[in-house]
């Protein structure tokens, strides 16, 4: 399978993010106008923590807990578990199977380049199968 640099590639410059001192709220709105399920959290262009609906319904609509007094830094996952642009993408879904997650940031460095997402996985493996499949159409008629 391909490196996670492949799936970026089509999103450069796209790093949709909250910041530590958004209201959920707000990181929330973020997720509805992007149609994402997490963010990266970033400050001063460095990678802090990820947000996601998760984080909100456990923290958040769970615990009875107001999302527009509450800020992102009060929930967010600080321990983020990232990827180089070089990680396959057969990794990165055992990595995301392995530890529940759907999302992971990809980082060259301390530099962040974006996020994939469980779909990106999915939508890989499915352009693949399919390629792979047209071959043997290909090969069968000739």
């Amino acid at each position: 399978m391909k490196p996670v640099s492949e799936l970026l590639k089509g999103r450069e410059g796209t790093l949709w993010h909250a910041r530590a001192d958004d209201t959920v709220f707000e990181a929330l709105q973020l997720l509805a106008d992007y149609e994402v399920g997490a963010l990266m959290v970033m400050d001063q262009g460095k990678l802090v923590g990820v947000i996601s609906e998760r984080d909100y319904t456990r923290k958040i609509a769970l615990q009875g807990r107001n999302s527009k007094e509450t800020r992102v830094r009060d929930i967010m996952t600080r321990d983020v578990l990232y990827v180089t642009p070089d990680t396959g993408t057969r990794e990165c879904m055992a990595l995301m199977s392995e530890k529940k997650i759907r999302h992971l940031p990809v980082l060259d460095g301390s530099t962040v380049l974006g996020m994939i997402s469980i779909r990106d996985i999915m939508d890989d493996i499915i352009a693949d199968h399919e390629s792979t499949i047209e071959q043997l159409e290909n090969y069968i008629r000739s």
